[in-house]
């Protein structure tokens, strides 16, 4: 004898199985409708709505930097040289004779510090060439950043002149740079770990 059995919830599972494909397909349809508004839309057009209110003075346009408005003179942030990780060994060692290698002691190894530094400053933005100019002195700015810090004496290292550091770095930027100058550095991280 056959016997059929109604199960009450198999008829919701395939409600609710439909809902789940709808909105399955609602969230892919706005894909593709965001999506192609994003190539129609033209490049240079401001966003569509903010979250939150206006953003404190940041332009999220730019990757990498910030833009400060100063009347009708914006400047922007390059923080391009991000952070830098420098290994502070003191005084520079003479190098070694032809043919030996230079090794460390545990003792000299232990003496050395870490310096943590990120290091910004502003420009104008509407400077196209000089722009181009940081652009291609990034190698030289991380360099430089890191030679000063990696060469520091330890007693100016445990009571580092943060105010010195930035006009020594900044001097050295400046010296580098034939289009413009820059006026101000910051560290927005400062370390030091001995």
């Amino acid at each position: 004898m056959k016997r059929e059995i109604d199960v009450p919830g198999v008829k919701l599972i395939v409600v609710y199985h439909r809902i789940i494909v709808v909105i399955m397909l609602l969230l892919v349809a706005m894909l593709i409708a965001g999506s192609l508004y994003a190539f129609i839309r033209s490049r240079d057009s401001g966003p569509l709505f903010r979250i939150g209110g206006k953003a404190a003075g940041l332009n999220p346009s730019r990757a990498g930097q910030g833009s400060l408005k100063d009347g009708d003179n914006p400047y922007n942030v390059f923080s391009g040289i991000g952070t830098l990780r420098v290994q502070n060994v003191g005084k520079v060692a003479a190098p070694p004779a032809a043919g030996k290698t230079a090794t460390k002691t545990a003792a000299e190894i232990a003496s050395e510090a870490v310096i943590i530094v990120s290091i910004s400053f502003p420009y104008k933005a509407d400077d196209r060439a000089f722009t181009e100019e940081l652009a291609t002195h990034l190698v030289d700015f991380r360099s430089v950043a890191t030679n000063y810090f990696a060469n520091l004496p330890r007693d100016k290292l445990s009571n580092l002149d943060e105010e010195q550091a930035k006009a020594d770095i900044l001097k050295q930027y400046n010296s580098l740079l034939r289009l413009g100058r820059i006026e101000t550095l910051y560290f927005s991280d400062l370390m030091i770990m001995e």
